[in-house]
């Protein structure tokens, strides 16, 4: 028996999101914790999921604070360092009217871009069903080493691996790089979460749907292939089979920030619940729904990490419908 769920390895930051405009005209900015990999663990652990992240922030008051809420969320945190000589990573959210989002990212350095192979704990990698990872542990030599040394660690112990480009243009001085670092880990994952923009990066074609078939001719290592196309819904792909389901469209967005990341824990909790050698069309648009229900409530709330949705508000959207 392994003792987590899914164990997930990356960036963990503050999201300066904007909430209104203050008395002197200026918008006025709100902390949320953030950073995709523990998103997704908040998810998990959300819906009843043993999860632990490896990660660092700083010695300061962001890095406490951080540490203190993945804590609340049921995340362990025994691999979750502090550095004592570089700030938490920050970045800055700028929503666009249709809930889409700009980035600025204070990280030259960053706590998350320090961490190093000797201070991952193998255990945890030991001992999970699922490893979780992104490419922002792969924009600088340190943390690319650790994460491969953590990746191939779990391999081996027999967890399956699950991957999410998560494509933030400015964190990488040459998109090469971040092609390369993509690239890896789509030959070494199991479960893919990749969205449109993902797809046509690495394709070339807008025709996301051939994109994904390319992806999959390329990478047959990759088990199920989840492909998230925004307000247009998602599909999977898994053996022979294929589902979309459309997404919820009586739901109003506010604020897009962790809408992949939810559906990705959605995605995962459906995997670890359900057989996947005996999956059926039924359920992969199943997964779907609930997934595509998920991501659509995060929508409606500034920020993720704390505010994940139940499995009750998430079964009551579907039943909605």
């Amino acid at each position: 028996m392994k003792q987590f769920d899914v164990v997930a390895l990356g960036e963990l930051l503050i999201d300066f999101t904007e909430n209104g405009i203050s008395d002197q005209g200026n918008p006025v900015l709100e902390a949320n914790p953030g950073g995709a990999p523990c998103n997704v663990l908040a998810m998990l652990s959300r819906l009843g999921k043993r999860t632990a992240f490896i990660g660092k922030v700083g010695e300061d008051t962001f890095g406490r604070q951080l540490a203190n809420i993945v804590q609340q969320c049921g995340i362990n945190t025994s691999d979750l360092i502090f550095d004592q000589t570089v700030h938490t990573t920050l970045a800055f959210v700028h929503t666009l009217s249709d809930g889409e989002r700009e980035f600025s990212f204070y990280r030259n350095p960053g706590a998350d871009m320090m961490l190093r192979r000797e201070e991952i704990d193998i255990n945890l990698l030991r001992n999970t069903k699922i490893f979780h990872f992104g490419t922002l542990s792969s924009t600088h030599p340190d943390v690319r080493e650790a994460t491969r040394f953590a990746v191939e660690t779990a391999k081996k112990s027999g967890a399956w691996i699950s991957f999410d480009p998560n494509l933030r243009e400015p964190l990488w001085e040459d998109l090469e790089d971040a092609r390369r670092e993509i690239a890896y880990g789509l030959s070494q994952c199991d479960i893919l979460k990749i969205s449109d923009n993902e797809v046509e990066f690495m394709t070339g074609t807008t025709d996301f749907e051939k994109g994904a078939q390319m992806l999959r001719g390329e990478y047959p290592n990759i088990k199920v292939l989840f492909l998230t196309l925004g307000k247009n819904g998602s599909s999977v792909y898994y053996k022979d089979m294929k589902a979309y389901m459309p997404t919820f469209t009586r739901i109003k967005p506010v604020e897009k920030t962790g809408a992949g990341d939810t559906f990705e824990g959605c995605a995962l909790n459906y995997t670890l619940e359900h057989d996947m050698e005996t999956w059926t069309h039924r359920d992969l648009e199943n997964l779907l729904t609930f997934a595509n229900a998920g991501a659509s409530l995060i929508t409606t709330r500034k920020g993720a990490l704390i505010v994940m949705p139940t499995q009750a508000e998430i079964q009551a959207l579907i039943g909605e419908t």
